[in-house]
């Protein structure tokens, strides 16, 4: 994006591409159909340890203008929820859009381009090197993303670059990842492996997020799980969960049933709110089989509160290989919110994941690569 914006300016442009093709993690993005963007996408959306910084790319660049791109190449789309915006065929409808404006803007792209040693020199050039050759230009963008996902190419490049031209760097951490856990609570995710259900989750000082939970053998994952990890501090984080989210707050569910006498064995009041084996692991300890009239109202109101309320300490996350985003990157506090541009090194750029700027699940990661491209593809 920032490339095709230098293109359309008149500027002479060269990307270097480390991997053998572009666009890769754009092609397994969105399980291969690629959520390009999201129609919602708002500075409130994004992580960052100064919340203000993504405003100014995000205001100037916005999701219908990323829309009007798709539309003129004629690739069909449609919304899948919550304003996530998916295409109907491939993701490599969107890796060739991208290609294809950047043949029209006469923008080179150079793959198998693993950069080597990286200069600048008194006069302020830019120099790159790589196998076989080296690059000189007067700017010098970084688009290098963060660690996730190694396998196709994710790295530390970018923060390497940050620390070698005195830019500092807030601690990379996996982002939307998978959530692992030991002891009691990892035994239960590793019984119900496979289970999904609607939930909310949440965290100190982080909104609730309304979606599926997945257990899994090693812990939980999941669109609920996903977003709210990216809020888990790095000590002791504590997350809890709502496993009735369709159920009024207010709503003393299991008591008001008690009330009215009712005979049905709590295990099957249960099931009636949840996957049949979640609510045969609430049951095990409460003798599910009885009538739930024959239970006491503290017992009840116990469990309630459990099914509502369910807190746990996670013993850390899947890690990089598992992780949608890198949370954390180079310091906002150093680069200009407008034009991306290091504040102390002339002619430096960072964009995308690389900074420390973190959409949430849904498109809006690839709504701040496109807007951050642009902003750079606007000044240099």
């Amino acid at each position: 994006m920032c490339a095709i914006t230098l293109g359309q300016r008149g500027r002479t442009v060269r990307v270097l591409e480390r991997a053998e093709r572009p666009g890769k993690k754009i092609l397994i993005s969105g399980g291969g159909r690629c959520n390009f963007t999201n129609l919602y996408a708002e500075p409130d959306n994004y992580l960052s340890a100064e919340p203000a910084f993504c405003r100014s790319a995000l205001a100037r660049y916005q999701p219908r203008d990323f829309i009007d791109l798709v539309e003129r190449h004629r690739i069909p789309y449609h919304e899948k929820k919550l304003g996530q915006l998916f295409c109907d065929g491939s993701s490599r409808e969107i890796v060739a859009l991208l290609t294809a404006e950047c043949a029209a803007a006469n923008v080179r792209i150079e793959t198998n381009a693993d950069p080597g040693e990286i200069t600048r020199d008194a006069a302020g050039l830019y120099s790159v090197r790589v196998a076989g050759g080296e690059f000189q230009a007067r700017s010098l963008v970084v688009a290098a993303g963060g660690l996730s996902w190694p396998k196709l190419g994710g790295s530390d490049i970018a923060y390497r670059l940050a620390r070698q031209f005195g830019l500092r760097v807030v601690p990379p951490r996996p982002g939307l990842v998978p959530l692992t856990f030991g002891g009691d609570a990892g035994r239960l995710c590793e019984e119900l492996t496979g289970v999904s259900l609607p939930c909310r989750a949440w965290a100190p000082g982080a909104r609730p997020f309304r979606e599926n939970l997945l257990f899994t053998h090693r812990g939980m994952s999941g669109p609920a799980v996903l977003q709210i990890s990216t809020y888990l501090p790095g000590n002791e984080p504590e997350v809890s969960f709502d496993l009735l989210p369709d159920a009024p707050d207010h709503e003393p569910w299991l008591a008001a049933r008690h009330a009215r006498g009712d005979h049905t064995p709590l295990l099957k009041v249960l099931a009636e709110r949840l996957p049949a084996r979640v609510a045969e692991a609430f049951c095990r300890e409460v003798e599910g089989g009885r009538a739930l009239r024959q239970h006491s109202v503290k017992s009840l109101a116990a469990l309630d509160r459990t099914l509502r309320h369910w807190t746990l300490r996670p013993t850390g996350t899947e890690g990089y290989p598992k992780a949608e985003v890198t949370a954390g990157g180079v310091d906002t506090r150093d680069l200009n919110s407008r034009t991306m541009e290091s504040r102390a090194v002339p002619g430096l750029y960072f964009i995308g994941e690389a900074v420390d700027v973190t959409g949430q699940l849904g498109g809006f990661n690839f709504q701040w690569a496109w807007a951050s491209g642009h902003a750079a593809g606007e000044a240099v």
